[in-house]
């Protein structure tokens, strides 16, 4: 026969789960629609970069509206280190492309997109990619994913192999999606530039992967996009660099 040890153990506990304020569970009632979908415990760390319409500076990262009132852009996120619950997000890489209009930072803004998932990633890991950036399982995505007052569109997701690199004194910066994406830059030199040193920004009043990040800024060497009805191509607009590290919910 198995004994059963005595066991004893206090801390704290919530919740986030998909019933309204508040959750009827708690009073003994069935949940909201019949169901109550938890929102688990995840963090991630690693590399955010752009490569956008706007002329350089890009002027989104000062919480300023873009230029000709709207962005077409390529956003890349690499993950360091990572987890959802139990899922393992080490490694694992993901690419949104799209266009917005309006001002983001005045929660006045609309945009489509359509998304990119690694190919490497399994089927709970290319389930969970999607949620965490697109704000539905809360931490800083969600904040920007309510900025969108007017809406998001999402036209589409894919599979697929993608590649990049980023160099570690973020001198370059790019990713590859072949025959969709193409999204290389340059970290900013001038005239004045110390050899081996980039211009870099902290406390950037609308860093799009929140606060307390650096920020290298660059200049793209070329953008090319032909996925989800998106075509748009040019070689010396604005390409930002910044890291980030997220957690929810």
């Amino acid at each position: 026969m198995t004994e059963i040890a005595n066991w004893h153990i206090t801390g704290d506990w919530f919740d986030n789960c998909s019933c309204a304020v508040a959750c009827p569970c708690t009073f003994a009632q069935a949940p909201d629609n019949g169901f109550c979908e938890s929102v688990l415990f995840w963090h991630i760390t690693g590399d955010w970069f752009d490569n956008c319409s706007c002329a350089v500076a890009c002027p989104c990262t000062f919480a300023q509206a873009p230029d000709n009132g709207f962005c077409e852009s390529v956003l890349f996120w690499h993950i360091r280190q990572g987890h959802y619950s139990d899922i393992n997000l080490d490694g694992l890489s993901f690419v949104r492309v799209g266009r917005w209009e309006g001002d983001l930072w005045a929660g006045k803004a609309k945009g489509s997109a359509g998304i990119f998932i690694d190919d490497r990633a399994d089927e709970r890991q290319a389930e969970v990619l999607p949620r965490i950036f697109g704000g539905q399982v809360g931490g800083f995505p969600a904040r920007v994913a309510a900025l969108f007052a007017e809406g998001r569109q999402l036209r589409g997701v894919e599979r697929a192999r993608i590649t990049f690199e980023i160099a570690s004194d973020r001198a370059h910066w790019g990713t590859e999606i072949a025959g969709k994406v193409k999204a290389w830059a340059k970290a900013l030199t001038g005239p004045t530039s110390p050899a081996g040193k980039y211009p870099q920004l902290m406390n950037a009043p609308g860093s799009e992967t929140g606060p307390g990040q650096l920020v290298t800024w660059g200049k793209s060497t070329i953008c090319s996009v032909d996925a989800f009805g998106f075509k748009f191509q040019w070689t010396t607009n604005s390409s930002k660099h910044i890291p980030f590290d997220w957690a929810g919910p």
